[in-house]
C-alpha cells in the first residue's frame, strides 16, 4: 500500500513557475511507477510525466516537454514536478500516482497506476 499527498499548488501568471511535491508513504522506486497526472474542469485525465522502477530517465508528454521537470529525493520518498514557463492551458488539478506500469515501462495510461494522492490545484492566469 502506497500513500501519497500532494503540495506546492498555487495561482500563477502565465510564464511563472510552480513546484509541486509529493510525499509518499513508503520507498517509491522499488517495483512502482510514479508518475505525475492533471485533470482540467470537464476533460479527462492526461499523464504529465513517469518515471521508472529502479531508476532511469523520466517520460514526458509532448505538451510539458522541456518546461516540466520529474525529479525524487535521495530518499526516493518525495516525488517532486518543477514548472516552468506556464501557460494558462496548464491549469488543472495535479495529481501523483504509483502502480505496476506495464511490461516494465510507464506509460501515461491511469489505468496503469493504482495509488493516487489527493491532488493540488494548479491555476495560470493569463
Amino acid at each position: 500500500q502506497v500513500q501519497l499527498l500532494e503540495s506546492g499548488g498555487g495561482s500563477v501568471q502565465a510564464g511563472g513557475s510552480l513546484r509541486l511535491s509529493c510525499a509518499a508513504s513508503t520507498y517509491t522506486s522499488i517495483r512502482n511507477c510514479v508518475g505525475w497526472f492533471r485533470q482540467a474542469p470537464g476533460k479527462e485525465r492526461e499523464g504529465v510525466a513517469s518515471f521508472p522502477p529502479g531508476g532511469g530517465f523520466a517520460y514526458y508528454a509532448d505538451s510539458v516537454k522541456g518546461r516540466f521537470t520529474f525529479s525524487r529525493d535521495s530518499a526516493e520518498t518525495t516525488l517532486y514536478l518543477q514548472m516552468n514557463s506556464l501557460k494558462p492551458e496548464d491549469t488543472a488539478i495535479y495529481y501523483c500516482a504509483a502502480g505496476p506500469g506495464r511490461d516494465g515501462s510507464c506509460p501515461l495510461v491511469p489505468s496503469l497506476y493504482n495509488y493516487w494522492g489527493q491532488g493540488t490545484q494548479v491555476t495560470v492566469s493569463s
